[in-house]
């Protein structure tokens, strides 16, 4: 037993020297593999709650139990990196897909998204669900002023921003403010480029609602990149995106925003692309093994959790679940 457990640690040793070694050398970071999702899935919304990665909704592989659904997904399932174990815990009140995701005060949001409506899986929704993992109970918050899909969702300073998206005849701009103690909603500035499938972050002082594309056509994506001031209550065009492209995800590591995948007319991206708000830089890092569009990103431990998401552009699925780690951890 002892010569085992020796064995075992030297193992470890082995692989966390090897992966410092690919940090240092490349300066890019280094990914590795964590345990496959439980379901094949794309268009999730993903976030870290209580230092777990929760992936929500989505598209489920289409199959004989989720034809009268459309596959569209109610699944809630939860990673733990400690243990590198998935377990499920209650489904969503109604499934949704492209839906704005953000955690807030210990609770998990689910805002907008599309739902089936007759024979169309493209119906936009203005709901709000929130999640209390203390109970695994899902309870619906005062609406959205617009129903819209392929939204980006984030919180900032006790509120949750929901930013552009599709309202089913076209791309909308608007910024909507959500206060939980009030359960209310209020407008600001609209994004100058109304798209939808950004990529939203809050970061330092600032939102940032990055790339996109216009009216769900990935043949025509965009680079734009703006920066909200939530006290001037106004935008500002920053420094675009190197590689134009949608249906993407995102995370912030020590302030740095990290903007994965995507999809286009051409194929499906690997890319990792991190921007610098303090310099207005974009730096090209270590890309994904992966190439996928419609995936979930969360951050946990100063990790970058992407899970699920399409390998090939439109209706793909996976349950690649890749972790990033940064220069210098």
């Amino acid at each position: 037993m002892c010569m085992f457990r020796l064995v075992i640690t030297l193992l470890l040793l082995f692989v966390f020297v090897s992966i410092g070694q690919v940090v240092a050398e490349t300066g890019k970071g280094a990914w590795i593999q964590g345990a496959p999702a439980p379901s094949k899935r794309t268009e999730v919304a993903a976030a870290a709650l209580n230092g777990k990665v929760y992936v929500v909704g989505g598209f489920n592989r289409p199959g004989f139990s989720n034809v009268l659904d459309f596959a569209i997904s109610r699944s809630v399932e939860i990673y733990d990196p400690i243990t590198d174990a998935w377990s499920v815990t209650t489904p969503l009140p109604e499934g949704r897909h492209h839906a704005g995701i953000a955690v807030l005060d210990g609770f998990l949001y689910i805002i907008g998204g599309f739902a089936k409506s007759g024979f169309s899986v493209w119906h936009p929704v203005n709901t709000a669900y929130r999640f209390n993992p203390a109970t695994q109970t899902w309870q619906e918050c005062a609406p959205m002023p617009t129903s819209r899909g392929a939204l980006g969702v984030t919180a900032y300073q006790g509120r949750l921003y929901a930013i552009g998206g599709y309202d089913g005849k076209q791309n909308t701009g608007v910024t909507e403010i959500y206060n939980p103690e009030t359960d209310t909603w209020i407008n600001a500035a609209p994004l100058s480029a109304p798209r939808d499938h950004l990529a939203v972050v809050a970061v330092g002082s600032g939102i940032y609602a990055i790339g996109g594309r216009s009216n769900l056509k990935y043949k025509q994506n965009t680079s734009v990149v703006e920066a909200y001031d939530p006290i001037a209550g106004q935008w500002h065009y920053q420094a675009s995106l190197p590689a134009a492209r949608s249906g993407i995800a995102a995370g912030v590591i020590d302030g740095h925003i990290y903007v994965l995948g995507g999809e286009s007319g051409e194929g499906t991206f690997d890319i990792n692309e991190k921007y610098i708000p303090e310099e207005n830089r974009w730096v090209t890092m270590e890309p994904m093994p992966t190439a996928r569009h419609g995936l979930g990103v969360a951050v946990v431990g100063k990790r970058l959790y992407a899970v699920s998401g399409g390998p090939a552009p439109g209706a793909s699925f996976s349950q690649v679940n890749e972790v990033y780690i940064p220069l210098n951890q």
